[in-house]
């Protein structure tokens, strides 16, 4: 008996070494079988694809490169493209030669900011009589309603004319907001709306330097100015952000504002004349960017926009990674929708130049808003990496080097000071990509999350006390909003074939997989926000 056992204990690891042999077997088996009809066609469809979409993405980056180039050579500046002069004084009409100017702040339990950005707009430089702050206040919690009431009465107790609205609703979210500001009965006295949120603080003279334009060209419909970011250097997340906003402003918003008079409103820190927003037919909820709607709109209309790159406002960029994804689901599944509801109407559209359509719908939307998010992810964090698994598919090396080394260095020029940063930028920017061609996708076709609003969550003076500070513990985690599964998922895929392309592959990808693999790791438990770079 104990012969029998000691014999059968013995086969047991035989066995389940040999049942192990078998299913390797079968599965080589099964790969063997579908590669060569089925996988390797289709995976030369999607590296072709993709070479296409990042050829696009690389002539739209250099022409731009060489654009802004252009005009910085030939100074190109707004004041030699448009007419401006201080508004003169007339002794006879008084203040009454200044235009009427409302002051939009929409805020939605904005507790940490709100002081700040009142007190910045009412301390605009204008005369008294001919301006109107407003605050949109669409707050929930009641202790912060009465904050930023009492804010107001505050500043109206020293002359400022400051009128405090709610509404009984938030429907349409901030567009609604916005939308309900325009129909009270001062506002028809107003020529000009300035909009600022929450978290914006404008210079004193920031309407003496935008307004005149206005005022001497009147098919002007749109003056931007820049973003300045106040809190840049909190951690190695916001300086990656600095990065690719950075190159929006310098390069995208500049671009757009000299060539076509055209760019996608940024729905804050900018002024419109409120004849050109009532011609687009005003402010719609249909999309989560109703600026970029409002924009897209106007400039069908024939109204021409202008950007201000020298006119910068103070803001804040979101420092922890949950707020930050929120954001880039809105910004990336808004204009993909938006893309989606107006593409024939663009195409229609009788009042505008061919040159000027094309722009919009290829340049401005198709390859800025849906190529370059989707073939991020799918061409560096899906099809290279599957090319190890497939050698019999070869990606040419200026489709795998070359090409991205020019949009990245392309990119970084925006940011000087970051370009030791750039493989990190790298890293970072395609992992978010998840998160983008996700939400692209979620745009193009319409599904339930097309209208998820979150608003990104500020931290004003708390970014001042937040280094010197222990006293506050941090909020307990759940599991879920802890780890995030895509990034796991997708880091676990790199890291196999990673793995994968040292025991057996040819294509020597496997540092590259790795560190990305690691990259993915860290978004995935949140950790990003915690590093500080050495600046």
């Amino acid at each position: 008996m104990d012969h029998f056992s000691s014999t059968t204990t013995s086969t047991i690891p035989f066995a389940l070494q040999g049942a192990k042999d078998d299913i390797t077997m079968q599965i080589s088996l099964i790969w063997s079988q579908i590669k060569a009809p089925l996988i390797v066609p289709l995976l030369r469809i999607s590296v072709f694809l993709c070479l296409i979409m990042s050829v696009m993405m690389f002539i739209e980056r250099v022409y731009m490169g060489v654009v802004i180039t252009l005009v910085k050579l030939f100074g190109r500046k707004p004041e030699k493209r448009y007419k401006w002069e201080p508004i003169k004084d007339d002794i006879e009409l008084g203040n009454s030669c200044y235009p009427m100017v409302v002051v939009q702040i929409p805020m939605y339990n904005e507790r940490e900011v709100y002081q700040l950005s009142i007190g910045a707009a009412c301390g605009l430089s204008w005369p008294s009589d001919r301006i109107i702050i407003q605050v949109l206040d669409d707050s929930t919690d009641p202790t912060i309603k009465e904050l930023v009431q009492l804010e107001c009465q505050r500043w109206a107790s020293k002359g400022v004319n400051i009128k405090y609205e709610v509404r009984d609703n938030r429907n349409g979210y901030k567009a609604g907001a916005l939308k309900e500001g325009m129909k009270h009965s001062y506002v028809k006295q107003c020529d000009f709306v300035a909009i600022f949120d929450a978290d914006f603080q404008p210079e004193p003279d920031f309407l003496w330097r935008t307004v005149p334009f206005m005022v001497h060209n009147s098919e002007l419909g749109l003056i931007q100015a820049r973003w300045k970011f106040v809190n840049a250097d909190e951690c190695m997340m916001t300086r990656m952000q600095e990065m690719s906003l950075d190159y929006h402003f310098t390069v995208e918003q500049e671009v757009g504002s000299s060539t076509y008079a055209f760019f996608g409103f940024n729905g804050t820190a900018g002024v419109w004349r409120i004849a050109a927003l009532n011609e687009a037919g005003g402010w719609k909820d249909r999309t989560t960017v109703e600026d970029m709607d409002l924009a897209v709109r106007a400039s069908l209309k024939g109204w021409k926009f202008l950007y201000l790159s020298n006119l910068k406002v103070k803001n804040e960029l979101p420092s922890t990674f949950k707020a930050y994804r929120y954001q880039q689901h809105r910004w990336s599944c808004g204009p993909a929708n938006l893309f989606r509801k107006m593409v024939m109407e663009i195409i229609r559209n009788k009042k505008v130049t061919l040159w000027k359509k094309i722009h919009v719908i290829y340049s401005f939307f198709f390859v800025r808003k849906v190529i370059a998010h989707i073939n991020t992810f799918v061409f560096y964090c899906i099809v290279l990496p599957a090319t190890v698994l497939v050698p019999e598919v070869a990606v040419p090396k200026w489709g795998a080097v070359y090409i991205p080394s020019v949009i990245t260095l392309l990119n970084a020029v925006g940011t000087p000071r970051s370009l030791h940063l750039l493989v990190f930028w790298i890293l970072f920017e395609n992992v978010m990509s998840l998160h983008r061609a996700k939400a692209t996708v979620v745009g193009l076709l319409e599904t339930s999350r097309v209208n998820e609003w979150v608003v990104t969550e500020k931290l004003g003076d708390a970014l001042k006390v937040k280094a010197g500070t222990k006293a506050l513990k941090k909020p307990r985690f759940r599991i879920e909003d802890r780890i995030h599964l895509l990034e796991l998922g997708v880091g676990m895929y790199l890291f196999f074939i990673g793995w994968y392309d040292v025991m057996f592959g040819k294509n020597h990808y496997f540092i590259f997989l790795f560190i990305q693999a690691f990259a993915f790791f860290i978004m995935a438990f949140g950790y990003i926000g915690t590093f500080v770079p050495n600046s």
